[in-house]
């Protein structure tokens, strides 16, 4: 059982470890922010990452995402990955990769998967290799070693420990990987966006590589992104057959800050950027959207202002509702309950979205 540290109210979906509802986080946000700040000072330091994007007059600038740090020398970016050195600029270049990978077979536990041509066959022949599941096929996935977010409630925060790692691989040795059965890559983490230029590098070889076979190049992505990297992306999943996949974590600005440590207004932005090009190739879709429903915090109307949004772009963006599993400093968070998820597929079906998923239900909880 948590209470808000601003109007005392006590239930069991208020982390103590943010110690303000989601109430008090919308309408009292510059009161309770300089609190919730130090929660994600803390969550950063104890990994060596720095607590603000740097901006050094003299630094180097980064230009990836939309922090575009400029970083002295001897420093490293907001995201711990990029670095000056001697003067130049390191770390997510095409040949330093911060990563692992692994092979799923497919069909496999896709944020897309409700969609995309490795679940159902969708764009047979042109971009899958079944007319149904690619069963006997496999997803290369590429888990990259840092990020531009700083989520408190992160399902992978172990890659923190591993964002210094000095062990890479280059962008041919991660494409040569790719084989005959290996018809899409996922790249995910942590997030891409600080090695995206490796990303973009290592697709471009396993499609040549796959000599006119399928090789979909897929994206999930908190959307933090710059251009000209974001074009270059979206062209490669574009023309592959490939999803680029946005994690829309939450609506309102203060709630973004309180669970992620900075703010939604790039990610909206790029997504609105990515909903104009939808119309190219409407099948297999090429933007889809994914909420993961934080207890307490990811409520009806955090959902309800997420799916208005996308239904306002296109009322066919597919949106997948996606169950939490207490991590990180948001431990003392229970998982979603199934009455939420459910509530909060009717919120988005009402805001006028044709196709609401709601993914890992085997992990959503009863009641409480």
């Amino acid at each position: 059982m948590g209470t808000c540290n601003y109007c005392s109210t006590s239930r069991r979906t208020i982390s103590n470890t943010i110690g303000y509802c989601a109430d008090c986080i919308r309408d009292h946000f510059d009161v309770v922010w300089p609190q919730i700040k130090k929660v994600h000072d803390q969550s950063r330091t104890t990994y060596g990452l720095p607590i603000d994007p740097p901006r050094s007059k003299d630094g180097r600038q980064c230009g990836l995402c939309f922090h575009d740090c400029r970083i002295p020398e001897g420093d490293t970016g907001f995201c711990g990955q990029r670095r000056v050195k001697n003067g130049r600029m390191c770390g997510g270049r095409p040949h330093e990769g911060n990563l692992y990978y692994y092979f799923d077979p497919l069909p496999t536990n896709c944020v897309g998967d409700f969609v995309c041509p490795a679940g159902t066959g969708c764009g047979h022949p042109q971009y899958s290799a079944s007319k149904g599941p690619e069963i006997g096929y496999r997803n290369l996935a590429v888990f990259y070693h840092a990020c531009a977010f700083n989520c408190l409630y992160c399902q992978n925060h172990q890659f923190k420990q591993r964002t210094f790692s000095t062990k890479t691989i280059s962008a041919k040795q991660l494409a040569l990987a790719a084989d005959k059965k290996t018809t899409c890559i996922c790249y995910f983490g942590g997030d891409p966006t600080p090695q995206i230029m490796h990303a973009i590098k290592a697709s471009k070889i396993a499609i040549k590589n796959a000599q006119g076979g399928i090789m979909r190049i897929c994206w999930e992505t908190n959307g933090s992104v710059q251009e000209p990297y974001l074009s270059m992306m979206t062209n490669l999943s574009l023309k592959s057959g490939g999803l680029v996949k946005f994690d829309l974590k939450a609506w309102s600005k203060e709630i973004h800050y309180a669970l992620c440590g900075v703010t939604n207004a790039k990610t909206l932005e790029n997504f609105k950027a990515l909903a104009q090009l939808i119309y190219q190739r409407p099948r297999p879709p090429l933007l889809i959207a994914s909420t993961l429903l934080v207890p307490g915090y990811i409520d009806e109307s955090e959902v309800a202002g997420i799916a208005k949004f996308i239904a306002d772009l296109d009322p066919k963006i597919p949106y997948s509702l996606l169950a939490f599993y207490p991590q990180f400093y948001l431990n003392d968070l229970p998982t979603t309950a199934k009455s939420h998820a459910l509530r909060c597929r009717e919120v988005a079906l009402d805001a006028g979205l044709a196709n609401v998923h709601i993914g890992n239900m085997h992990l959503l909880a009863k009641d409480y």
